[in-house]
């Protein structure tokens, strides 16, 4: 999906309420009021962190250690009356500021474009017309409509309602939903809260931070996030790093001057190698490779509402998904009716007896007026054909019970001007039977039928309706006693893609488990049509909540349909998997989905289908729906881990030699101790750093990462056999630099040409190293082969630099370098092969051993 085409998704394909039934004399506010409103009482936006300016941003940067050792060793520079030394250092403080700057800059623009998407749209009368705006354009006496499954994003005062409740547990701490309407004496709802249920029109009293959710948040806004795994980890190993380079810093100049005397010269001995010692890219790789790695995601049709989410994605060893819309294509067509009262079975579009149209017609008054389920849809479009006289105009919804119970139903009474009732319920035929009026046969004929529809794959719902007087309603739907009159069926089909997706989620070593609201029969059908293994062991929720802990966790690891699940069931499934220190991934689309989206590791939502507060709730948003998008998202999270990885190995590799090159030959007394300069080092940091933190960014995932199990969530970042490895290629790297420079000084026995080669060599170990640590399964053959324009580029301009410095006289001379001749080349290039190189027999050791 391209970033225009996601864009719009936001702001135009979000599904518009087809119809709403309020008041036709409320018109909302014109444009002009609309002006009016913001002008006198502002947006509708929280309090903020400080808005963003650049020039803050590069001030930010000389906090910066680099920054600060380059303008240190700039003055010193200067006071040594060294003035193209020193201004060298100043254009690399710019230099290093400019790669600082970009980078910081595109994070920035990526985390700006996912907090853009993230924002919700809320549904308003302006202008007399109902159309659908960011949250942050709200304004007082806006009139703001909220249905069931919103959340609601301004305080106001209800002007209209239909059977609305709320919940306000984000406020008051109150788990039950509480009914509001505009006659009772408690009229005001507020921001932050959600719906239960109905629909409601309200004008906006308050907005931003005078709403009650806006003065908690104004305390709020500068807590700090909790720092991640990999943050900690990474957070740690450099500050190891920087306390080894002050301890050495501190050594090494007292060395030097202790042997020189001179302090000046001692101090930038001592900067030079605190500069080559210092990490500095590693943060900003961190921060890149997340924010970028978010951005990409999003151009795939992904939506991840925090970066930090990444990072799991890799880990995913569990994926529970609902079936309805996720494994099936959410397009309910009516495939056969039941009724009960002549014992007729018809299928395939044959509604024509009058007991089957009973059934329909008894199905379309228990469905919402304005339907948006597709069921519910398909029920009205049906009733509109089969029916002589459309009374739909002539009844008027007074109440309703939403969808609830275990396993769920729901009610709606209707009334029309004479007085004439409906009571219609429809839902699973368990909950209808349970309060029907059937006798023990009758209900063993309901469940035969029953049986033989689920097990083609058929969604059932049983639909009956109650002869109830008066108004004293009871509390619950389930106390009401029906007249059971027969079975709907619908089949909604597997997705064309589904099996192949399910594969690769078993291939990548992420065991599925189908989570539903749905009967075992039914659920059962559909995933062995997915290609869902394992697919006859079941668990029903009521069953699930008996066991005990234990229990529990064997009996979910060893099914893999978890039917006629509530709220609670799956909740505690998540719950239960966490604790067994599974990495779950959940994926729900409705209200009751909430707590357990809220509490998976990866909460996945919806973008058509699911609600806002699925949407609040998640993690992640699947724009297109699409379930194969979840594969793209764990492949880019084990992409980015393992770039991340790559980065820090190279750079952990190729400063162990830099290190060493400053500092042995002054430890070890030889005749050279001043071979590098911190010229020198600052010229290697400049061509590390975007090699760390634009190009390792930018690697593809290597073809063996999706075949591969999950990494245990507490995992070292980096293993003490994976450090390993980075300090044994540097230490090979080391003893070639070494090598090249007793070899260079005892045949030449000239302190430039020896400089020279060692700069050289050290050059060229670091391109190679760059090619070579692209993979450490694959051989640098294979990874030639892989798509990434930037690294030759980089490679080729830090190449040419090379040429520049050894060739332009100018140049060379500033840094204290000569011209080398073809020969001499040639060893600096075969001494740096020989030093990187080597890792290719681990590597080939290592494929004879993996891909047999």
């Amino acid at each position: 999906m391209s970033k225009k085409r996601t864009f719009e998704y936001i702001r135009h394909t979000v599904t518009m309420p087809e119809k709403i039934n309020i008041p036709k004399h409320f018109k909302g506010l014109n444009d002009l009021e609309v002006t009016e409103s913001r002008e006198q009482f502002g947006s509708n936006t929280q309090t903020q962190k400080p808005k963003y300016h650049w020039w803050i941003a590069l001030l930010e940067l000389f906090k910066e250690p680099m920054l600060l050792l380059l303008i240190s060793v700039a003055i010193i520079y200067f006071i040594l009356d060294q003035n193209s030394e020193a201004w060298f250092m100043l254009i690399a403080v710019i230099a290093v500021s400019g790669i600082s700057f970009y980078q910081d800059n595109r994070s920035r623009k990526a985390l700006e474009a996912l907090e853009a998407l993230n924002e919700p749209l809320t549904t308003v009368l302006r202008n007399g017309a109902i159309k659908q705006i960011p949250t942050s354009e709200i304004v007082v006496k806006d009139l703001v409509i909220v249905e069931e499954g919103n959340l609601i994003n301004a305080d106001g005062e209800i002007l209209h309602s239909n059977d609305f409740s709320v919940n306000e547990s984000s406020l008051t701490g109150e788990a039950y939903s509480v009914f509001k309407s505009e006659k009772t004496e408690d009229r005001k709802i507020f921001s932050g809260t959600l719906v239960a249920s109905g629909l409601a029109v309200f004008k906006v009293t308050e907005i931003g931070t005078e709403t009650v959710l806006g003065k908690l948040g104004a305390s709020l806004i500068n807590i700090r996030e909790e720092a991640t795994p990999l943050q900690e980890q990474i957070e740690r190993f450099v500050k190891k790093m920087a306390y080894i380079g002050i301890a050495v810093f501190i050594l090494v100049w007292a060395v030097y001057f202790w042997k020189t005397r001179d302090i000046l010269h001692s101090l930038l001995k001592g900067l030079t190698l605190a500069m080559s010692i210092l990490p500095e890219e590693i943060p900003v790789a961190f921060t890149t490779f997340m924010a970028l790695g978010s951005w990409r995601l999003m151009q795939e049709g992904i939506i991840v509402k925090k970066t930090r989410t990444v990072e799991t994605l890799g880990s995913a060893t569990v994926i529970c998904t609902d079936k309805t819309g996720t494994l099936t294509e959410n397009k309910m067509s009516l495939q056969a009716v039941y009724a009960l009262a002549n014992n007729k079975l018809t299928q395939e579009g044959d509604w024509n007896d009058s007991e089957i149209q009973k059934v329909i017609t008894m199905a379309m008054w228990a469905s919402e007026p304005v339907p948006f389920d597709p069921m519910e849809k398909t029920l009205h479009q049906v009733y509109e054909k089969i029916t002589q006289s459309d009374d739909r105009t002539s009844f008027q919804m007074f109440h309703e019970y939403p969808l609830d119970g275990k396993p769920p139903m729901m009610t709606h009474l209707f009334q029309n001007n004479h007085g004439e009732r409906i009571i219609a319920a429809k839902g699973a035929p368990e909950a209808l039977l349970a309060s029907s009026t059937l006798n023990e046969a009758q209900r063993q004929q309901v469940l035969l039928v029953s049986d033989e529809l689920a097990a083609q794959g058929f969604r059932l719902l049983g639909v009956g309706f109650s002869d109830f007087k008066g108004m004293d309603f009871p509390k619950t739907q389930q106390e009401f006693t029906f007249h059971f009159v027969g079975l709907i069926a619908f089949y909604d089909p597997p997705k064309e893609n589904i099996s192949h997706v399910i594969r690769q989620f078993y291939d990548a070593g992420i065991k599925v488990k189908v989570v539903t609201g749905d009967n075992n029969i039914t659920t059962r059908a559909i995933a062995k049509k997915a290609g869902i293994p394992e697919a006859d062991a079941f668990i029903n929720g009521a069953d699930l909540m008996q066991l005990n802990e234990s229990e529990l966790i064997t009996t979910i690891h060893n099914t893999t349909l978890l039917t006629r699940m509530f709220p609670e069931a799956k909740l505690t499934i998540v719950n239960a998997l966490k604790k067994d220190h599974q990495v779950v991934a959940m994926v729900g689309d409705g209200v009751n989905d909430g707590p357990a989206l809220k509490a998976s590791h990866i909460g996945i939502a919806m973008g058509k289908k699911g609600t806002e507060i699925a949407k609040s709730a998640a993690d992640i948003i699947l724009i297109d729906d699409d379930l194969s998008k979840m594969i793209t998202a764990v492949a880019a999270g084990r992409r980015i881990y393992a770039n991340i990885k790559k980065a820090v190995q190279y750079i952990v590799s190729i400063h162990i030699p830099i290190i060493l090159t400053v500092s042995l030959p002054l430890f070890l007394g030889w005749q050279y101790p001043d071979i590098f300069t911190p010229v020198h080092v600052i010229f290697l940091e400049l061509v590390m750093g975007p090699m760390c933190s634009i190009v390792y960014e930018n690697e593809p995932i290597e073809k063996n990462s999706m075949q591969l199990p999950p990494r245990a969530m507490g995992t070292t970042f980096l293993s003490f056999k994976e450090m390993s490895i980075s300090i044994l290629q540097g230490l090979a790297i080391t003893i070639g630099i070494l090598f090249m420079y007793q070899y260079s000084a005892h045949l030449y026995e000239n302190e430039q040409i020896t400089r020279t080669m060692v700069f050289t060599t050290l050059v060229f170990a670091n391109s190679i190293l760059s090619l070579t640590n692209r993979s450490f399964l694959y051989s640098i053959f294979t990874t030639l082969k892989y798509k990434n324009n930037m690294i030759y580029t980089l490679n080729v301009i830090t190449l040419s630099m090379l040429a520049l410095i050894l060739y332009l006289p100018p140049v060379a001379s500033f840094f204290k370098v000569v011209p080398l001749s073809v020969s001499q080349l040639g060893y600096c290039i075969v001494t740096s092969g020989i030093s990187v190189l080597w890792i290719e027999l681990l590597k080939w050791r290592r494929r004879k051993r993996i891909l047999k």
